[in-house]
């Protein structure tokens, strides 16, 4: 069995033997209503405004991760009107530690579009969601399907991986030509009836049975029209593209504690990887501390104590972040900090802080610092 070409991916046709779109949805739900997983909590009065919010949670994140944070958040802002009402450094907290913050900041952009916009009636068709900042085209249609019961398909990582293997698309995941033959498999397969079940159904497959490594491919209800598994090579798909080198940025973090233990953090621009969150001033791993505090306007009488902590490696998407924290006791806040547009926190904060940071914060309370 040939895989198909790139010139061929677009206008790929099933082979006459293939089984139908109706069959393919078919054993998927018959499959999903003896196997699927159906407690998580958007999945309990599944109105327009759950829907959506975990949709965006779910975006490049592991549903067992995201039910926490979810619950937190459904409580916090029951409705998409006190959503929209709600500060940013709020939403951002109760996001602490979920990562892609941009998720949060349009999720909150976007309540306060459709409080502005729709009176508070979140849209129901294709288009008008799409428009919502943050939405794209699979979120949206997750969204009509499994609030609205409009027919609409979705290709979300799990979708993409199941359907590259079942009809052993090759080429680079994230190429046009890829993409475009995915959504093709996708739209032909998805059908008019229980479709929000369906939509479920096919993400769950890739989320427990056709999994990134070690697929269950035994059990799986679509093993009979696998071309992937015929061809005993479906773990090579979906295929991706020569990663690059992830570059290498180092910075030290200077966490300044005053004597009632208080941390002094800056808040980030509103776009970038932490976008609108709060961190501790921060600059090159060459700048020394005595350098820093003179900047800072930190006398020297001020400073009881300082402890280079260990060097601590957050991965991010492009790149990797090498973080050396420097602990920097105060007896008394210096003015001149406090001026340039920052706050003191303690560990019982309420604002948007970055994992990292936030595991910063803790360290500040639990360091034993060098006399």
């Amino acid at each position: 069995m040939e895989r198909e070409s790139q010139a061929d991916i677009a206008e790929y046709l099933p082979p006459a033997s293939s089984m139908s779109s109706r069959s393919f949805a078919e054993r998927l739900l018959a499959w999903w209503d003896e196997h699927g997983r159906k407690s998580f909590p958007w999945q309990r009065d599944p109105t327009p405004y759950r829907v959506w919010v975990a949709e965006v949670m779910l975006q490049q994140t592991q549903a067992a991760t995201v039910v926490p944070y979810y619950e937190r958040f459904m409580a916090r802002f029951s409705s998409i009107e006190v959503l929209a009402a709600a500060p940013l450094d709020e939403v951002l907290h109760l996001w602490s530690g979920l990562g892609y913050y941009a998720r949060a900041r349009n999720l909150h952009s976007a309540a306060q579009v459709v409080v502005g916009e729709h009176g508070g009636a979140f849209p129901s068709s294709l288009e008008a969601i799409r428009k919502l900042p943050g939405i794209g085209r699979s979120t949206a249609a997750a969204i009509v399907a499994q609030a609205f019961g409009q027919r609409a398909a979705i290709l979300d990582g799990n979708v993409k991986r199941v359907l590259a293997r079942h009809h052993r698309v090759g080429g680079p995941i994230s190429s046009s030509a890829t993409l475009k033959a995915l959504w093709r498999h996708a739209e032909r397969h998805t059908p008019v009836v229980r479709v929000a079940d369906y939509t479920q159904a096919v993400m769950d497959l890739g989320a427990t049975i056709c999994r990134r490594s070690r697929p269950a491919c035994a059990i799986c209800p679509l093993r009979g029209s696998c071309r992937g598994l015929a061809a005993g090579d479906a773990t090579e798909f979906p295929q991706r593209a020569a990663r690059r080198a992830r570059r290498v940025e180092k910075r030290r973090f200077f966490l300044l504690t005053d004597a009632g233990g208080a941390t002094f953090l800056r808040q980030q621009p509103s776009t970038g990887i932490w976008g609108g969150l709060w961190v501790p001033p921060q600059d090159a791993v060459e700048q020394t501390t005595a350098n820093f505090l003179a900047a800072h306007d930190v006398h020297p009488q001020l400073v009881e104590s300082i402890r280079v902590g260990q060097t601590i490696q957050h991965g991010f998407s492009h790149y990797q972040l090498v973080v050396e924290p420097v602990f920097i006791r105060l007896n008394a806040r210096p003015g001149a900090v406090g001026e340039e547009g920052g706050v003191w926190v303690r560990r019982d904060h309420q604002l948007g802080v970055p994992a990292l940071v936030a595991k910063l914060l803790v360290a500040v309370v639990d360091m034993e610092f060098a006399e």
